[in-house]
């Protein structure tokens, strides 16, 4: 009965925290990432073969089905990230439960998992669902190894799927991890009822994505070159860029290595102790997996070179350092000084992220400033905006893109949106999606890249299929990347010009052929 208290509790902090803090301000090319995206696909537009798209096409679809349900709005936008909040905090109850944590630790540790996981962004985001997803099949499989239930043999593999679908690593990385031990593992047990479990979940996954390629008609060599072949040319750059230093490396992550310490040193003297039997135990093979895992997330944030969304690691890291040291040592010192360290870090960063938003940029915003975003559409209710490019003056903001929703809304040409605010083509009921799902320095492939020319020809016959006739530029400088240059430069039919401080317009009405 204690438990289904914690379980209510857990369901309805980790919903509405999530609910609460996405809707003060926004950073657009963030906090809109997947919006158009779920709108594109209800209207019939999928990614590999209408948009190009290097990550996130299980957000895409995903949203499709929040927005089918409860609306094209940013409430059920944001429901979609609060649910999956919600399937962390609880999943990690049970989790900490079943690694022999006492109920109310169980549930203290899974709170502050919530209270760090999504709400550092609060609306989806493809990073937030690679390593969520990871975690939670990392806590699949142990529970796998733990207590041989089927269910969890069948839930890994799906867990990974959904994982690499929203981002290409860690998911890639831990699947070798997850490959190793289990076949260790089935080495040494011999049964084979898991195996063919494990085997069931792995092709489940692979017939539902074989089931939306199919009724979707997506090109399956898009999907390479977009999804695995580009990607893994730009893994290759950030390798070769990638910067370890003391501050990279220790100093930002050193809450995540302090309450793991007494993981490691219990591991450590366990394994050098009389009781060598532990070497091929399930508890001693689940540490190891659970340190690896806490490894190749920290390397993977190190590649992403983004804002840090890992911290929510440290109570994860505590609840199982905690557990670990009552069932093996029982030293009540070393446990005050995990929860030490968890309820500092917790409040420390939930500050940081939750309150000051420092993920998108708003660290230094004056939130008073704030306007309510219904102002621009009631579709976006909720949203408290403030953005890092207008920050002193949302109000500003807000009327300009007013007036570009107005002009638009007068186009009643076919026309192509090419912006960081994600909302623009649901807004417009606009028809025709854009050929990338968005655009900076990434997703765009450079000129020196070999898939360059790859993309320019997916961009270049999207827009002939579709007989588009404006490409529109929402927000400061978009118009000015390389290919959008080199694409007027080349073609002197294209008439540019700008209409407000926001809006640009490319006409190319007059082009016979773009080149």
């Amino acid at each position: 009965m204690k438990n289904i208290f914690y379980l209510i509790i857990l369901v309805i902090f980790s919903l509405f925290v999530n609910q609460h803090v996405a809707n003060r301000g926004a950073f657009p090319i963030d906090s809109f990432l997947i919006f158009d995206a779920g709108y594109n696909i209800i209207s019939g537009h999928h990614p590999f073969k209408d948009y190009w798209l290097i990550t996130g096409p299980f957000l895409d679809y995903v949203q499709a089905f929040f927005f089918l349900i409860f609306g094209v709005n940013w409430t059920s936008y944001v429901l979609h990230a609060s649910a999956v909040n919600v399937l962390l905090a609880v999943f990690s109850f049970y989790f900490f439960v079943n690694i022999g944590l006492k109920n109310y630790y169980a549930f203290v540790y899974s709170l502050g998992t919530s209270l760090l996981a999504y709400p550092s962004i609060g609306s989806p985001f493809i990073d937030h669902h690679a390593v969520i997803f990871c975690i939670l099949a990392c806590y699949s499989i142990s529970l796998g190894f733990l207590y041989n239930k089927n269910i969890f043999w069948i839930l890994t593999p799906i867990f990974i799927i959904f994982s690499f679908f929203s981002k290409q690593i860690p998911s890639s990385y831990l699947t070798i991890l997850f490959v190793i031990f289990i076949c260790f593992f089935f080495m040494k047990k011999q049964n084979k009822q898991n195996l063919l479990y494990l085997t069931l979940g792995s092709l489940v996954s692979f017939f539902l994505i074989f089931i939306v390629f199919v009724i979707n008609e997506i090109p399956f060599k898009n999907f390479l070159t977009q999804y695995i072949f580009y990607p893994l040319s730009l893994g290759e750059q950030r390798m070769g860029n990638l910067n370890i230093d003391f501050d990279n490396l220790i100093a930002q992550f050193k809450f995540i290595y302090l309450v793991s310490i007494p993981l490691i040193i219990g591991t450590y003297f366990l394994k050098q102790s009389k009781q060598k039997k532990l070497l091929h135990s399930e508890e001693f093979s689940n540490s190891l997996i659970f340190l690896i895992s806490l490894a190749i997330l920290i390397y993977c944030q190190l590649l992403t070179k983004n804002q840090v969304l890992i911290f929510f690691l440290i109570p994860i890291a505590a609840a199982y350092s905690h557990a670990y040291i009552e069932k093996y040592f029982n030293k009540k010192y070393i446990i005050y000084f995990i929860l030490l360290i968890f309820i500092f870090s917790t409040a420390k960063y939930h500050i940081r992220f939750n309150v000051n938003k420092k993920f998108i940029d708003l660290a230094k915003a004056d939130f008073n400033l704030s306007v309510e975003a219904t102002t621009l559409d009631k579709r976006l209710h909720g949203i408290k905006w403030i953005t890092p490019h207008y920050i002193s003056n949302p109000s500003k903001e807000i009327s300009l893109l007013i007036e570009t929703k107005n002009i638009l809304n007068g186009v009643k040409d076919r026309k192509i949106i090419v912006t960081d605010y994600q909302f623009f083509s649901s807004l417009l009921d606009n028809q025709f999606v854009s050929p990338n799902k968005w655009y900076d320095g990434l997703s765009v492939p450079n000129k020196n890249n070999k898939y360059y020319y790859e993309f320019k020809d997916f961009f270049i016959t999207k827009l002939k299929l579709n007989d588009i006739k404006y490409i529109y530029f929402i927000g400061q400088n978009k118009h000015t990347m390389y290919f959008f240059n080199e694409l007027i430069q080349k073609n002197e039919c294209i008439l540019s010009q700008r209409i407000n401080e926001l809006l640009v317009e490319f006409d190319i009405n007059k082009c016979e052929k773009i080149l």
